[in-house]
């Protein structure tokens, strides 16, 4: 019998994951405000507000929940609503069902760290995030460690592929960030991200232990200077010596993700050099000679 999962917020992750885990034998439903992005896909998608009671009642029984709702706007209410109110929503309603499902992944994030000066950090690091995100994200990662259902959080860094070049359209500009102090940086490919999450359904419907928190994260915190810098030379383009960019000093971290790498995780994209590659080369930023 096929396994059905569900994704709550079926995004962009969320129909990289669906895909893949369609190919893998799986039904997958897919919910969503905008059910049309998913037209084509293959996902059976569903319209839903995870703050409305009656629709999360009204949605099928899953074997594997994953929660990857974003906020709509950077506000601490959008945040509330999305995280900690909205997953709070959804254990409460599958909780209660006669077959509740094996397990429960939220799509967290790195934020929930206050780290900010080069430290390493893991999944037993210290959570004290000072901003609303961080703080209501871990928020929402204590609801679901604590509740009855298995549940495991999944703490993403900053996430970059297809349609993701900030950074890549600053270097563009001649901007570059300072090479000192060194601002440490962390980051995973989209497609790593629905990769990951595919893996950790895997192990589950193995019947596999799951650690309650994995940091995923690629395998080289590299400064951002030097991951600017590579990207300038693919480009072709001169940044210059003075700083002119105003990139804002969030935080300075190494995220360490030996323990995914440890449950059998083998990344599409280890570095940034391989996943800046894929993105460039899709994009069409590279010359013309090169893309070709």
């Amino acid at each position: 019998m096929k396994k059905t999962t569900l994704i709550l917020g079926c995004g962009d992750i969320g129909t990289q994951l669906g895909k893949q885990l369609i190919d893998a034998g799986h039904r997958v439903i897919g919910a969503r405000r905008n059910v049309g992005a998913l037209a084509g896909t293959g996902i059976e998608a569903v319209a839903l507000d995870v703050t409305d009671e009656a629709a999360l009642a009204a949605l099928p029984d899953a074997d594997i929940i994953v929660y990857a709702v974003t906020a709509d706007r950077f506000e601490e209410s959008a945040y509330e609503a999305a995280y900690p109110t909205g997953l709070k929503a959804v254990l409460q309603a599958f909780g209660a069902r006669e077959k509740p499902p094996e397990r429960v992944l939220f799509v967290s994030s790195t934020s929930v760290y206050a780290q900010q000066g080069g430290e390493e950090v893991d999944e037993t690091s210290v959570t004290e995030p000072h901003g609303f995100s961080g703080v209501l994200m871990r928020e929402a990662e204590q609801a679901l460690l604590a509740h009855d259902l298995p549940g495991t959080a999944i703490r993403f860094s900053g996430i970059y592929g297809p349609g993701r070049d900030r950074l890549i359209r600053q270097v563009s500009e001649g901007r570059i960030a300072a090479s000192n102090p060194p601002m440490y940086s962390n980051r995973i490919h989209r497609d790593d991200c629905a990769g990951v999450i595919a893996h950790l359904i895997q192990l589950a419907l193995e019947g596999k232990p799951l650690e309650p928190v994995y940091l995923a994260s690629d395998c080289d915190s590299a400064p951002l200077h030097e991951v600017m810098a590579w990207i300038a030379g693919r480009l072709k383009v001169e940044t210059p010596d003075v700083i002119q960019s105003p990139l804002r000093r969030r935080s300075s971290k190494r995220c360490n993700n030996r323990l995914l790498l440890d449950s059998g995780y083998t990344f599409r994209y280890p570095t940034f050099r391989e996943g800046y590659e894929d993105v460039l080369r899709q994009g069409g930023f590279l010359p013309a000679t090169e893309s070709a």
